[in-house]
């Protein structure tokens, strides 16, 4: 069977990135553009980076702000209403992970519209058309939605999070300018910053890892093991190669999948509206301990790229354990908790039920049962 790569068609990267945006549109033609983006974004200045330039050039354009964090059917559907009346024949999204789901739904559902109904996009659903030209341009660095095949939508109804594989949403163009992104507090800085981490880790060691995506894991691996203290910090050169890591690890693990930790995540934000990255980077060490016997030597090169010495004269258990505590020990220099709040005993069937259900699971590199869910999850209870 062959590996596939879906990547943008294009991609900008780097300061001044965005100045490259209305070139985007006039030289392919477009004519209005509706922008998806929060209000938190749009108050704190974050969008108008962006809808400045776009005036300046005189590019007419509709504003939707009104994604919500872990962005729910009801809220897609608002957006699929917005794009139809604003007569835009593309979309910039501005913003996280959340903006950018929205973004790829909208778009998905505009050029195939029986999928209205935003659940049968569920897993890898069966579209015809290409979403509608999507120019992404983030605002945090981790999610790397801007470059992914798949998107996380939440349905308040059944209290669960479902993931969408989709080839045909990934924007066509990616503008990745770490100026988006100077703004953002430390706790987000850091747990984006760890769910970067733990798409490279994962992608790294999912069942479907390869030769060109391993490149891109363990590169992507050691610049957030090197950046992501200094980028909390707000160091500018640091927040730019965190801007880079989390792109090339979203160039892998959209095409070879994740593993646990993105499906126990998936859940927790779901039921406790836990932070995304936060529930992965507590995860993380709990699902690497887990898996270890089922990763060969990959936790050497893991450990090599978290920057840990002398990996080459340790045993192989003396490795293993050394990628998992450099991995803990980032978590706990950026203010990562080792807990879930709100976590509680009563939750854990459901939440169990949950986490086996998710797209992520299958992809993990050790088959994980129902007790192995409990137990796993019942590892992050508060204490």
């Amino acid at each position: 069977m062959a590996n596939r790569i879906v990547l943008n068609t294009v991609s900008y990267h780097g300061k001044g990135a965005i100045e490259e945006i209305p070139n985007i549109i006039k030289t392919a033609g477009y004519k209005k553009i509706f922008v998806s983006t929060d209000n938190g974004l749009v108050k704190a200045g974050v969008s108008s980076l962006v809808t400045d330039l776009l005036e300046k050039n005189d590019i007419p354009y509709a504003l939707f702000s009104d994604v919500k964090p872990n962005p729910t059917i009801e809220n897609v559907q608002a957006g699929v209403k917005a794009f139809k009346e604003s007569g835009a024949d593309a979309i910039v999204a501005i913003g996280g992970g959340s903006a950018q789901d929205t973004a790829k739904a909208i778009g998905i559902i505009i050029t195939n519209p029986e999928f209205a109904d935003v659940k049968s996009l569920e897993g890898v659903a069966p579209t015809k058309n290409h979403a509608v030209p999507t120019i992404a341009v983030p605002t945090t660095a981790g999610t790397a939605a801007e470059v992914t095949i798949n998107y996380v939508i939440t349905d308040t109804e059944k209290e669960r999070k479902f993931v969408c594989v989709d080839e045909h949403d990934i924007p066509m163009y990616a503008v990745v300018d770490p100026q988006m992104m100077m703004s953002m507090p430390e706790a987000l800085t850091a747990s984006t910053g760890m769910d970067a981490l733990t798409h490279a880790i994962e992608g790294y060691t999912t069942k479907a890892a390869w030769e060109m995506t391993d490149m891109f894991h363990l590169e992507a691996i050691k610049l957030i093991a090197e950046n992501l203290r200094g980028a909390v910090k707000k160091d500018p050169k640091a927040k730019e190669n965190m801007a880079l890591a989390q792109y090339v690890a979203g160039m892998g693990f959209s095409n070879v999948g994740l593993g646990i930790a993105h499906s126990i995540a998936h859940t927790f934000s779901a039921h406790y509206d836990t932070p995304h990255g936060v529930a992965c980077a507590v995860m993380l060490p709990v699902v690497m301990e887990f898996n270890k016997e089922y990763t060969g030597e990959k936790f050497r090169e893991i450990a090599r790229a978290m920057g840990v010495k002398g990996v080459d004269e340790m045993s192989q258990e003396e490795y293993r354990q050394a990628a998992i505590d450099a991995v803990k020990q980032l978590g706990k220099d950026v203010g990562i908790p080792d807990y879930i709040n709100g976590l509680k005993e009563e939750d854990v069937e459901q939440l169990a039920k949950d986490s086996a259900a998710d797209a992520c699971a299958p992809g993990n590199p050790r088959d994980a049962t129902m007790d192995d869910f409990r137990a796993l999850i019942r590892k992050v209870m508060p204490r």
